[in-house]
This record gives C-alpha cells, structure tokens and sequence, in this order.
C-alpha cells in the first residue's frame, strides 16, 4: 500500500483553535513529524477505526453462545417464512 509521503495529491483544509494546534505541533514535535503528518496520520487512523467498528459485531461471552445456539437450533419457520420459501423456489424455478 502507498504511503501518504508517497501519494499526496489531495489538500485539506480545517480551522482549529489556538489552543487546540499548541498541543498538536506539541504532539507532532514529540514524535518528530510536521503537523500536517501528524493530522494525517491521527486523521487516518480515527478513519479506520471508526470503518472498522462499524464493519465488526463484538457480543459478549453470553451473546455468542446464544447466536452460536440459534444457528445450530434453529428455531422452527413461521408460516408466513415457508409461504416466502416456496415463492422463491417458484419464482427461481420459473427463472429458468
């Protein structure tokens, strides 16, 4: 995967307060990068953290037993369910 160094073509701008950029170049200066690095950097990571919560289930201990459960015991179909089924293998049937 490329870097950002590497393929910067895009520019952003933001406004933030005084107080707020101080402890960023803070920041940035710790671990030695520029602020615009930093920003990105800190900006792709919350990025990707907030994909990936969004993209991940997390149950409990509790929870995953009882899906795990359901999947192996399934709970028998509700009329209105096989009525569904048979209209799809119709419609599947005749598709053909």
């Amino acid at each position: 995967m490329a870097t950002a160094e590497t393929t910067r073509t895009a520019r952003v701008e933001a406004r933030i307060a005084p107080d707020a950029l101080a402890v960023v170049r803070r920041a940035a200066e710790l671990q030695g990068r520029s602020v615009s690095d930093f920003l990105v950097a800190a900006a792709l990571k919350d990025a990707q953290r907030t994909i990936e919560d969004a993209q991940i289930i997390r149950l409990s201990v509790e929870d995953q037993q009882r899906f795990a459960d359901l999947l192996l015991k399934a709970p028998p179909l509700a009329p209105a369910m096989k009525r569904a089924l048979k209209a799809r293998q119709r419609l599947i049937a005749g598709a053909k």
